[in-house]
């Protein structure tokens, strides 16, 4: 999206190249492109027959130079280069804004000191003031640390240009991410593989474990069982025993061993004789008179 909207901004400065013939009309071209606030990239720019043109001339050939620092080059390269044409306000806030881009490529670069140094800002507001610029045009995503003295930059936008001859060492600079990113899926698949092979083993030893504890109580209620069912047998034995030698000994007892106890008494009623028929009247009026009964127990 960024790109797009760079590239729709500096459409109208393609357009308007084309009849900048005269290479007057041509620098003007390039100070109001670089002057927009909304032109980031200026390869297209650059690479127009007026433009190059400007390298025929020993007047405006710094304009060109000026334009190719704006499209690869760094505000450290304007400074270390004579004769340029000066920057005004806008020019120098974008210069240092796109030289942020290119700095953010190395995390060392990101320092309050050497982002001081390498923008030539005077002091540490002044640097947090340009990230917070470039963080509002969407040119990076950014947090201040003023307590260490670091800024943290998580993405960049892509609207440097390539510089001439830096596409074989960009190339290079692909194979090697391609083979880092290569080795480090290698690496991954074979965490990946030995976590797997750990995990299984895992399963397969609580599967074993959980077996065996089965293995083991099912042991012990059997035993327990064996021990029960034992007991029950032996107490069974013991009263069957008791009841078997009760029966016997009250057979023994009553067969064999006599016992006047156990004898039992039958009392019987007998008539005498009455005394009127058998004896004296007088004696059977004294006892009773005549028909009555006289009981004698016998024992049987």
């Amino acid at each position: 999206m960024e790109q797009t909207k760079a590239l729709n901004a500096l459409e109208p400065y393609l357009a308007l190249s084309k009849s900048a013939t005269a290479h007057r009309a041509a620098a003007d071209l390039i100070t109001q492109a670089t002057s927009n606030p909304n032109t980031y990239v200026f390869a297209e720019l650059l690479q127009t027959p007026q433009i190059q043109a400007l390298a025929q001339s020993p007047d405006h050939t710094d304009h060109l130079k000026l334009l190719e620092i704006f499209s690869y080059g760094t505000y450290a390269n304007f400074t270390s280069t004579t004769s340029l044409p000066p920057l005004n306000d806008a020019q120098t806030l974008k210069l240092r804004q796109l030289s942020l881009l290119t700095l953010a490529k190395n995390p060392h670069n990101l320092s309050y000191a050497a982002l001081q140094q390498s923008l030539s800002l005077p002091n540490a507001r002044a640097v947090e003031d340009l990230v917070i610029s470039a963080v509002y045009a969407g040119l990076v995503n950014a947090q201040l640390d003023p307590r260490n003295g670091v800024v943290h930059i998580s993405s960049v936008s892509p609207l440097r240009d390539l510089a001439p001859g830096s596409i074989p060492s960009t190339l290079n600079s692909l194979r090697e991410w391609s083979g880092r990113c290569t080795s480090t899926l290698e690496d991954l698949e074979a965490q990946i593989a030995s976590i797997k092979v750990a995990a299984a083993k895992r399963h397969n030893d609580k599967k074993a474990s959980a077996e065996q504890a089965a293995r083991l109580v099912d042991e012990e209620k059997n035993a327990e069982q064996g021990v029960h069912s034992q007991r029950q047998g032996a107490m069974l034995n013991r009263a069957l025993a008791r009841i078997q030698g009760q029966r016997f000994g009250k057979r023994g007892s009553g067969s064999l061993e006599p016992n006047a106890d156990e004898d039992e008494a039958m009392d019987v009623d007998e008539e005498e004789p009455d005394d009127g028929e058998g004896g004296s009247g007088t004696s059977g009026t004294a006892l009773g008179g005549p028909g009555k009964k006289r009981a004698n127990r016998r024992k049987l």
